[in-house]
C-alpha cells in the first residue's frame, strides 16, 4: 500500500513539475487550412462600404476576417431592414457562402473552382436550411464584381416560385 501511495505522490510530483516546461511549448499552428486563390482575392474588401440598392435606398455594408483567417464576415443593412449576414469561406478550391437572410432561411451557394485571378464570383445555390420547399421565398444566386478597390457590386438574385428576381447593388469604399 505505502509503495502505490509512493508511485502516485512520484507522478504527481514529477506532472507538477513538468507543467511550466510544457506551458512554454510554443502552441501548434492555428488551423491547417490550405490557402485558397478565390478566397484571398475577396479579403480586400475588409472594411466600410456605402452603396444604393436598385430601388434608390442607402445600404451599408461591412466586411471583416473572422475566425483566424478562415472566413471573411459581411454585415449588410439597408435602412430599417433587419441585417442580413453573409459568411464567405474557402472550400478547396471554391468559395462558398452561407447567407444568413432576414426571410428567415440559410441559403447556401458556392463558386466553381477559382484557380487563376478573378475579378466576378459566381455563387450558385447549393441547399438552405430552415426553407419549407424549394419553391418558398430565398436568396438562389449571387454574383460579387470586384470592380477596382473602391468600388464592387453586388447581384442577388431571389427566388419564389419558381420566378427569379435579380437585384444589383453597387457599393462604393468609405473614407
Amino acid at each position: 500500500m505505502n509503495r502505490k501511495l509512493g508511485l502516485a505522490t512520484l507522478a504527481l510530483a514529477a506532472a507538477w513539475l513538468a507543467a511550466p516546461a510544457a506551458a512554454q511549448q510554443p502552441a501548434p499552428e492555428h488551423h491547417a487550412m490550405k490557402a485558397s486563390k478565390g478566397f484571398s482575392q475577396l479579403t480586400p474588401l475588409v472594411g466600410e462600404w456605402e452603396g444604393q440598392s436598385p430601388d434608390g435606398k442607402a445600404v451599408r455594408a461591412s466586411y471583416r476576417i473572422v475566425s483566424g483567417g478562415a472566413a471573411l464576415l459581411e454585415e449588410l443593412r439597408m435602412g430599417a431592414d433587419p441585417e442580413m449576414v453573409t459568411v464567405y469561406h474557402p472550400d478547396g478550391d471554391r468559395v462558398a457562402v452561407t447567407h444568413f437572410c432576414s426571410s428567415g432561411n440559410q441559403p447556401q451557394m458556392q463558386t466553381a473552382a477559382i484557380t487563376g485571378d478573378a475579378k466576378q464570383f459566381s455563387f450558385d445555390f447549393v441547399r438552405a436550411t430552415n426553407l419549407g420547399s424549394p419553391a418558398d421565398g430565398h436568396m438562389h444566386h449571387l454574383t460579387v464584381t470586384l470592380v477596382d478597390k473602391d468600388h464592387f457590386t453586388e447581384e442577388w438574385t431571389w427566388q419564389e416560385g419558381g420566378m427569379a428576381h435579380p437585384a444589383l447593388f453597387r457599393f462604393t469604399r468609405k473614407g
